[in-house]
């Protein structure tokens, strides 16, 4: 039934696409001559439309219209209502590491900029309790009870542990601890972490621009892309211009690449692309007395990504969903056991907030178009081994550039997006391990802390909300042409 409904869905949307981009790519000039997507010049109409947005994707076998479909109708509902959860809207962060790269002289005094935290006494005691009483049926209660009670009751659970249960958790925090992580996690122990209310703090656009920002993404792509210094990238029209530049020798040398690099640029772009579209749809569009109106911003937009180059780094984005679509479904066997739960203390909370996310995965099942990372990493085991291990420490080092942001608001959501795609492909290169998971206990081989586990729900989350706003703009864009 869900097959024939996306064909069927694909079909329409696919007709309706076919025809806006037969209208663009065959505009008439003042003389009368027929403009393609060949031709030397091309009209503003042709460059303003989502006309080259559309069929396969590079490096999977999947295309725009199926995932569109697909986000919009199956998944966007389901994971915004499951970022809504308790489990899931409270984030332990710290903001304020300094920058180890170069000297923290740009954090923003714009008011917009802020991230309020959350008082501890608002938090949910079992999330505050630690990942220690993740795998616990504690005695939740609903009832009123102090934090210091609860804190007591949590506590009795130690004792209530076998010596075997006990062995295991701390064979599981030894190896947590050796794990090689994609990304440089907080110290969840720091007096400067604090909880966030992502709910509270949403990502939207703040003002933070200039010299600052265009450094810290300068210093992804220059630095962590496996890019020479003589390859020139096409810049975003916002960045300064560095002359005529159509992109083209750039993407000749990334076709050149093996296909592990060209995934990881494909994924900073996807998600750059992603932040860009946030920063669009949620953009101040009037600030009154007291009263400030946020909401898309369809020029904005299109300074941002009117152009063909634009059109690649808007496919990159999709593919960036594709990876972490994966991952969910790859680790959906670790939320799956009954010895798993999405603790917070109240157990009627945590039964719907995992039943909510068992849901997602069986919609996540259903689709067929998987990417196969199977792919990655083949070949001559040593080889492929060292690859690995560069592609780790590339993506480490852009999760350690987030902190010198210096908007508070944009290191709140560039550390959990990267975090969170940092724990997709923990996810994705962990398969031997997750598919030997213990169903009953704590396993040695694969662990998530519930700092990835909730950043890489927030992280997909803010993909799938970029693929639903571009259909808004779309239909923003076509009503004022």
């Amino acid at each position: 039934m869900w097959s024939v409904t996306l064909r069927a869905v694909a079909v329409l949307l696919a007709s309706w696409l076919l025809g806006s981009c037969v209208r663009c790519w065959f505009r008439t000039d003042g003389a009368g001559k027929p403009q393609t997507q060949h031709s030397g010049h091309r009209s503003s109409d042709d460059r303003s439309c989502f006309c080259h947005l559309t069929g396969d994707l590079d490096d999977c076998f999947c295309d725009v219209e199926s995932i569109d479909v697909f986000n919009n109708f199956k998944i966007f509902p389901k994971i915004k209502k499951l970022t809504e959860r308790d489990y899931f809207r409270y984030y332990r962060v710290n903001l304020k590491r300094p920058c180890p790269f170069w000297a923290d002289d740009s954090h923003c005094a714009i008011k917009d900029c802020h991230v309020e935290p959350c008082p501890e006494s608002k938090v949910p005691v079992g999330i505050k309790s630690g990942n220690y009483n993740k795998y616990s049926q504690a005695a939740n209660s609903d009832s009123e009870v102090t934090e210091c009670e609860q804190a007591k009751e949590l506590g009795a659970i130690n004792s209530t542990l076998s010596n075997q249960s006990k062995k295991a958790f701390a064979d599981w925090a030894r190896h947590d601890d050796a794990q090689e992580h994609f990304c440089e996690l907080d110290d969840e122990t720091s007096p400067d972490s604090e909880y966030v209310d992502l709910l509270l703090n949403p990502e939207r656009f703040t003002g933070y621009k200039g010299s600052s920002a265009w450094r810290v993404w300068n210093s992804i792509y220059e630095e962590n892309c496996f890019k020479p210094r003589s390859v020139y990238r096409p810049l975003y029209p916002l960045a300064p211009s560095r002359g005529d530049d159509d992109g083209e020798a750039f993407y000749n040398w990334l076709e050149g690449l093996c296909l592990e690099k060209r995934v990881f640029y494909r994924l900073i772009s996807g998600l750059h692309s992603s932040i860009n579209i946030h920063l669009s749809a949620e953009y101040l569009l009037d600030e009154g007395w007291g009263r400030s109106v946020w909401g898309p911003n369809p020029s904005e937009f299109r300074r941002r990504f009117d152009s063909l180059e634009g059109t690649r780094r808007l496919k990159n984005l999709y593919f960036l969903f594709l990876i972490e679509l994966r991952a969910l479904f790859k680790v959906a066997p670790y939320f799956e056991r009954s010895v798993v739960h999405l603790y917070t203390g109240k157990s009627q909370e945590d039964l719907r907030t995992k039943d909510l996310l068992l849901r997602l995965f069986k919609e996540i099942r259903a689709f067929p178009m998987h990417f196969d990372e199977r792919s990655m990493f083949a070949g001559n085991t040593l080889e492929a081994k060292t690859l690995k291990e560069e592609f780790r420490l590339h993506f480490k080092n852009i999760s350690k550039i987030m902190d010198c942001v210096g908007c508070s608001k944009c290191r709140l959501w560039g550390k959990l997006q990267t975090q969170g795609l940092g724990t997709a492909l923990k996810i994705l290169f962990s398969e031997r391990e997750i598919r030997s998971l213990p169903e009953n206990s704590p396993s040695r081989g694969f662990q998530l802390s519930r700092q990835e586990i909730v950043a890489l729900v927030n992280a997909f989350a803010r993909v799938s909300t970029s693929i639903y706003q571009l259909h808004n703009f779309r239909s923003m864009l076509s009503s004022e042409r």
